[in-house]
């Protein structure tokens, strides 16, 4: 944390503007040396600065620096950016110029690692920001962005108080045994508070869990027998022709993908090789693939050919799709009816591939099972990842915990254990308690110049 750091932060590659960010308490001083304009150490803070980055008499690029001086920056140290032209050579350049002085290579997250461990953010908003960078839909943007301000932080915060309130009380109690009016008042105010908070903590664990659609949308499998329709469907959902459409059952024999969006959330759509048994080996190596990705879908379409009857491999997909969330599309519904329909199958809808309408109905159909129409009325006041989702189950638990020794009336600086272990398990959400192998292995997932 004493040394100076640069990385670059800008995607690689040729565009208009590079940007080499550097923290540390000698990134003015050390920019400086190779800045041919204005004494940096003398700008005012947060001003950008024209001029060239040199070495020795040779111009490596015209520049654009700014200059912003602790506290008020980023990492809450002094911070230089160098905004060059974009381009792999200059940027490269004047990036291994920095690195030949006592400045070093900032590690994967490390800028927005300083930041938390300055206090400028919080471990929830540090996590926000790599949320919002990878952000594939409007409601995932909207997510990410509630959290960085703070929001989703305050929430746990609050909870925290009202778990300190009462210790606080109980070491009141524990400090002055000799007064049982106050223990009373304590073991009161539990009977009321513990119940009421492990509601609002299970309410936001139940609303949060579903946040992987928002984030990283819905994987949506699209399974049939050759020949039933599922590439022309795939292609309704892409308004153009992405996957070939023949008449020759197994003209699909790998998978071929697409995205969508359905009131603001991605559909990752997969067509897949048609369910049948087949002598030819490269057919079968697509089946395989087809039955793997029921198993890891979010969303099965399963499409049946509506003028035929149910054959022995249709069957044989229901079955593959026992406790799967799955829609049946009955397609070709615009000729004769002769399908069969002996099984407990879920969400149908009737369709043809010819009729606008027709994908309209599944799209609806989508939009109801997931509770799209919703989403966007709803707040952002969520949790969007496993590790603070676990941290709140556990914290849940300590606080039933806390309770069953209440009842069982067990000494009170016992059911202060508990109590206390759910305030710490929410102190790690937003990292007023942390680990540091915990904290390493979750900047390293960041980007280098972030």
């Amino acid at each position: 944390m004493n040394d100076t750091i640069a990385a670059i932060s800008t995607s690689l590659g040729v565009g208009a503007i590079s940007i080499i960010r550097v923290s540390g308490k000698d990134a003015i001083k050390i920019v400086n040396n190779f800045f041919n304009g204005k004494d940096l150490n003398k700008v005012e803070s947060h001003t950008i600065n024209y001029g060239y980055i040199k070495n020795n008499n040779e111009i490596i690029d015209e520049v654009l620096i700014s200059v912003m001086k602790e506290p008020k920056t980023f990492t809450r140290e002094d911070v230089v950016e160098i905004n060059c032209h974009g381009g792999i050579m200059s940027t490269n350049k004047i990036l291994e110029l920095l690195l030949t002085t006592d400045i070093r290579l900032a590690e994967p997250g490390e800028f927005t690692k300083r930041a938390f461990l300055n206090g400028r953010i919080d471990l929830t908003q540090s996590e926000a920001i790599m949320d919002l960078i990878e952000s594939k839909s409007e409601e995932a943007r909207k997510i990410a962005v509630n959290q960085l301000s703070g929001k989703t932080s305050n929430l746990i915060k609050n909870f925290r108080e009202e778990l300190k309130d009462i210790i606080s009380n109980i070491e009141v109690n524990i400090d002055y045994p000799e007064y049982q009016d106050i223990e009373e008042v304590t073991k009161e105010k539990m009977q009321k508070t513990l119940p009421q908070l492990k509601e609002k903590l299970t309410n936001l664990l139940e609303k949060s869990q579903n946040m992987n659609i928002i984030k990283d949308g819905i994987k949506t499998v699209i399974v049939g027998k050759p020949n039933v329709g599922k590439s022309s469907i795939l292609n309704l959902f892409l308004e153009h022709d992405k996957a070939i459409v023949t008449d020759i059952p197994g003209t699909t024999r790998d998978i071929v993908e697409g995205e969508v969006y359905l009131n603001g959330i991605l559909l990752n759509m997969i067509d897949t090789a048609g369910i049948r048994e087949s002598s030819d080996k490269v057919e079968n190596i697509g089946v395989k693939k087809s039955i793997e990705l029921i198993q890891d879908a979010d969303l099965v379409i399963l499409v049946l050919d509506s003028s035929k009857e149910l054959e022995k491999e249709d069957y044989e997909i229901i079955e593959k799709l026992k406790n799967k969330n799955y829609i049946t599309v009955l397609n070709k519904n615009d000729l004769k009816q002769k399908i069969n329909i002996k099984e407990d199958l879920e969400n149908i809808v009737s369709i043809n591939t010819n009729s606008e309408q027709g994908i309209k109905d599944l799209q609806n159909k989508i939009k109801e099972l997931f509770d799209l129409e919703e989403i966007s009325k709803k707040d952002y006041n969520y949790l969007t990842n496993t590790r603070q989702l676990t941290l709140v189950k556990k914290s849940i638990e300590s606080l039933k915990e806390a309770e069953e020794a209440l009842k069982k009336e067990l000494p009170i600086d016992i059911i202060e254990v508990n109590i206390k272990e759910a305030f710490d398990l929410l102190g790690e959400i937003i990292g007023e308690v942390y680990d540091e192998e915990i904290l390493d292995h979750l900047f390293e997932n960041f980007c280098v110049g972030k």
